[in-house]
């Protein structure tokens, strides 16, 4: 049996159900789930994903610790992604980077369509960092925050369809990544709205997605470079409690 945890970096309780990815367990693959202990409520910034980083950190050294085959962060920003894959062994995946580079093999182009417009400088700059931003047509808004997604879900849908249809007609998009976790389970009505209206596209969702990536992953023995992601050398830190991870 492999495990998969999934570190939700916001301090809010109850913002991801494990639930919502029982579908994609099996009888070799299992999830466990962690939020933080300190940090943001929800992640629509800069300063937000900053704040995410430390106990993000803290979380992936437990998860490790505690038997997990890989790790997820659930947040398109990916906060905390590198530092993470630098003090653990295990691959740790976030759906930002996945999704992009999945969508750079599914298409031409992809749009990405997001929460709100302080979340697109993110995703700009992530798409340069992740080595796709020639492929990048745009990043569209919903005008929605974080935490009003569920329970004006219905209103979400139709914006994300709106969005998604003039990412494929006005941008040239070719593909759709839907640009925040918290939209889990939109998927499959944003592609129907797309083929009513002609467009045969991909849309996806990160989550989903990025689980069977990290599956993949970990059922080829695979992890990250340490030449890449080296472990950081012995240092006294002040202010944060980090486990030890040598």
């Amino acid at each position: 049996m492999k495990t998969i945890h999934l570190i939700t970096p916001v301090s809010v309780p109850g913002l991801r159900n494990l639930d919502e990815i029982a579908h994609l367990a099996s009888p070799t693959l299992s999830f466990t789930h962690s939020i933080l202990d300190r940090g943001p409520p929800s992640i629509e910034s800069e300063y937000d994903e900053a704040l995410a980083v430390p106990d993000t950190i803290v979380r992936a050294i437990e998860a490790e610790r505690g038997g997990a085959d890989a790790i997820i962060i659930d947040c398109m920003g990916d906060p905390g992604l590198k530092p993470a894959r630098e003090v653990v062994r295990i691959p740790v995946l976030g759906p930002g980077e996945t999704s992009m580079h999945l969508a750079a093999m599914l298409g031409q182009k992809f749009s990405i369509v997001t929460v709100l417009n302080s979340v697109r400088p993110m995703l700009v700059n992530a798409a340069k960092v992740y080595g796709v931003y020639e492929k990048l047509a745009s990043v569209l808004v919903v005008d929605i925050p974080v935490l009003e997604l569920e329970q004006r879900l219905a209103e979400v849908q139709q914006a994300l369809a709106a969005k998604a249809l003039d990412a494929v007609e006005r941008d040239g998009a070719d593909v759709i990544v839907l640009g925040c976790t918290g939209f889990l389970g939109c998927a499959a009505a944003i592609e129907k709205h797309l083929l009513a209206a002609g467009h045969d596209v991909p849309v996806i969702d990160p989550i989903p997605a990025t689980v069977c990536v990290a599956e993949a992953i970990v059922k080829s023995g695979l992890r990250h470079s340490k030449r890449t992601y080296s472990v950081p050398r012995s240092k006294t830190i002040i202010g944060f409690d980090i486990p030890d991870f040598k």
